[in-house]
């Protein structure tokens, strides 16, 4: 296993994804900021997951652009920040089907 690890990382494929998930630093700032009035927990989670669905299209819109004009050095860029994009996209798909699920269940619930 340690040396499919060693392998994704000469890849550099691990750098990109990091810039997929500064999800769980920004979690860890704002835990203290989490108290604050009106403001839960999820509420930061999804409003950070819909941030970095934003920031990761516009950077893909701003490679198509680049890669249109003749700009862009290296067109791997391009597949790199969709593919980026759909996995944001995804999770925050994936956040709104668990809070569904989640509150389904709880009207459910008889008092």
């Amino acid at each position: 296993m340690t040396d499919r690890i060693l392998s994704v990382e000469d890849m550099g494929i691990t750098s990109a994804i990091r810039g997929i998930t500064p999800f769980d630093r920004q979690q860890e700032q704002k835990a203290g900021e989490a108290g604050a009035p009106g403001d839960s927990v999820f509420a930061s989670i999804f409003k950070t997951a819909v941030q970095n669905v934003k920031e990761t299209d516009a950077e893909f819109v701003s490679n198509q652009y680049l890669l249109a004009t003749g700009q862009l050095d290296n067109p791997v860029q391009l597949g790199i920040s969709a593919y980026k994009n759909e996995i944001a996209v995804d999770l925050l798909i994936q956040l709104r089907n668990r809070a569904l699920d989640a509150y389904s269940e709880l009207s459910r619930l008889s008092i």
